[in-house]
């Protein structure tokens, strides 16, 4: 019997294994944010001790604070502030558009994103990474429904001459956030100079110039 013989039987006959996270086995696990134990998530808090407010956030009404160099500003609502997340895998966002901000170049290593416009004109985008580096791009208008595939390089744009706002929903209690600019410029120790230079093609003053700013 050839090995692609073989190899075709063992694909027919195995059983196929397949995993992802746990779904919650109980009706919540409030975040105990006081806990001592580090684990994949955060502790449950005694049931017993739950309280309404555990599930309760205000204030997702207010503009945010635009007044930055991205003319920009996300208020999110994950498990760090509001604790009755833990376990559903779910989080949201506020995003306001001062004129002309944007949310600037950046991903989420831990959710999918999907977001509406509720007021202004917003130039949405990803980049793929298959095919390589493909720009997908749209103009949203108020009542438009966008995605962000999980990791993948997104931003937004304010095109109109006033306020704009977005909400976001994701699909983890913790999405995390990387934004390009300052994962590459702004690192902490900062990433060795040459390296940044042979990456972006630029003279290493430039490199040096921009880090700079972070």
């Amino acid at each position: 019997m050839s090995r692609f013989l073989i190899f075709g039987f063992l694909l027919a006959t195995c059983p196929l294994a397949l995993a992802s996270d746990p779904g919650p086995l109980q009706d919540y696990c409030v975040a105990d944010s006081n806990s001592p134990v580090f684990v994949n998530g955060v502790v449950c808090k005694d049931a017993k001790l739950v309280k309404a407010d555990d599930f309760l956030f205000r204030g997702f009404h207010l503009m945010g604070n635009t007044t930055n160099d991205m003319g920009s500003n996300v208020t999110a609502v994950n498990v760090a502030e509001l604790p009755g997340l833990n376990t559903l895998g779910i989080s949201l966002a506020r995003i306001d558009f001062a004129p002309r901000g944007i949310n600037p170049p950046h991903t989420h290593p831990r959710a999918t994103e999907i977001l509406i416009v509720i007021e202004g004109r917003l130039l949405a985008g990803f980049v793929t990474s298959n095919p390589e580096n493909r720009l997908i791009t749209k103009v949203l208008v108020k009542g438009d429904v966008f995605v962000f595939p999980q990791g993948l390089i997104h931003f937004q744009k304010n095109l109109g001459k006033g306020h704009a706002i977005a909400i976001a929903g994701l699909s983890s209690q913790n999405p995390g956030v990387i934004t390009i600019a300052n994962a590459m410029f702004g690192s902490n120790p900062d990433i060795v100079g040459d390296v940044l230079e042979k990456a972006f093609q630029v003279d290493i003053k430039v490199v040096h110039q921009i880090q700079s700013k972070f």
